[in-house]
């Protein structure tokens, strides 16, 4: 259960790469907004999806409590994102493009604690080594 919920981190963290990149393209293609950053809000609800099916996996593989809380931390900062995204779109001008700004910052927060729950993850993974004890004589 354990490489299972490594495994689910490493794909969340692919998903979150892919809305980098997906972002990216929004912004550099000549569609209208709404348009041209639909894949990146569709993605940004499975994200949400597989956050929370993480966590869930979390606790059931009775992960250390630290990890499960994390796990949480990047559920409710995915849904912060969808939060940042409303408040930057009901504001005008300056003010919305700072607040934009946060959504960014917000995303690599998200890269960066999924990447330290696939660190201690993969570590919490592999097979105990044991050491060989010497043979009495």
């Amino acid at each position: 259960m354990r490489r299972a919920f490594a495994g689910l981190a490493t794909l969340q963290l692919l998903a979150v790469v892919a809305q980098f990149f997906l972002a990216a393209s929004g912004a550099f293609d000549t569609a209208p907004n709404d348009e041209s950053f639909q894949p990146h809000r569709a993605l940004g609800g499975g994200i949400v999806l597989i956050t929370v099916l993480v966590t869930v996996v979390a606790a059931t593989a009775r992960m250390p409590g630290r990890l499960i809380g994390m796990s949480g931390l990047v559920a409710g900062l995915a849904v912060l994102q969808f939060v940042i995204a409303a408040i930057a779109t009901a504001l005008d001008g300056t003010a919305g493009g700072l607040v934009f700004g946060l959504h960014a910052v917000n995303g690599l927060a998200i890269v960066a604690v999924t990447g330290r729950i696939i660190r201690q993850a993969r570590q919490l993974a592999r097979p105990a080594t044991s050491t060989p004890t010497p043979q009495a004589a």
